[in-house]
């Protein structure tokens, strides 16, 4: 074999197509885009995936979990990575050079994985509950704020006094309910007890009067 006889395996490379150049360029004289039809009019074209009006494929098809297009911005970084970086002061420039995170990473985060056995100390690193406890028990430090629990939201708070004001309770709805009850219950009687007497009245008999007598 020679440089002069080098040439590309049978098949990998094919002549480029010319299009519209008449029939006799094998294309035919549509010039391989068939007759009529959008594909085959100029300008013809519409989005990749497009399938005429109907629901394209990538949207019927079931969608599953979420990927975070942020995801690659904050970096892990181990215990056992920090053990290997040999400054004591350490912060995402420090661990870029060292090759523990990538370039891109624009944050990073100390887990807990693997041992640290010396001192360091943490700048504008982010660090877990357990990976801080671990840093502080080797001597070091880290300036990553403590993180505080979310107050609970407080009931809104009404003054006992009004609140019986609004709403009393139920032993006195009771009473209330009792003594107005009561009330009607008396009234209904006197107007009953004074029906009766009147009707008593007309039905007793009425004496009749004396003849007079002749003189």
């Amino acid at each position: 074999m020679e440089l002069n006889t080098l040439k590309p395996a049978s098949g990998s490379k094919r002549p480029r197509k010319r299009v519209a150049r008449g029939i006799g360029s094998g294309t035919g004289k549509t010039g391989g885009r068939g007759h009529k039809g959008q594909r085959a009019r100029s300008g013809g074209f519409h989005k990749v995936g497009f399938e005429g009006g109907q629901m394209p494929l990538q949207r019927r098809l079931p969608k599953r979990g979420f990927n975070s297009p942020t995801r690659e911005d904050t970096a892990e970084v181990r215990l056992s990575d920090l053990e290997r970086v040999k400054i004591e002061k350490i912060d995402l420039d420090a661990l870029i050079e060292a090759g523990v995170v990538p370039e891109s990473a624009k944050r990073a985060k100390v887990i807990v994985s693997g041992k640290l056995t010396r001192k360091v100390a943490l700048v504008g690193i982010a660090v877990s509950k357990g990976a801080r406890a671990a840093i502080e028990a080797a001597g070091g430090s880290t300036d990553a704020p403590i993180p505080q629990p979310k107050p609970k939201p407080q009931p809104k708070f009404v003054p006992a006094a009004q609140q019986s004001e609004a709403k009393p309770g139920k032993d006195e709805a009771r009473a209330e309910k009792g003594a107005g009850e009561a009330k009607t219950k008396s009234a209904v009687k006197g107007e009953g007890s004074a029906r009766d007497k009147s009707q008593a009245r007309k039905t007793e008999p009425q004496p009749k009067p004396e003849a007079k007598k002749d003189k």
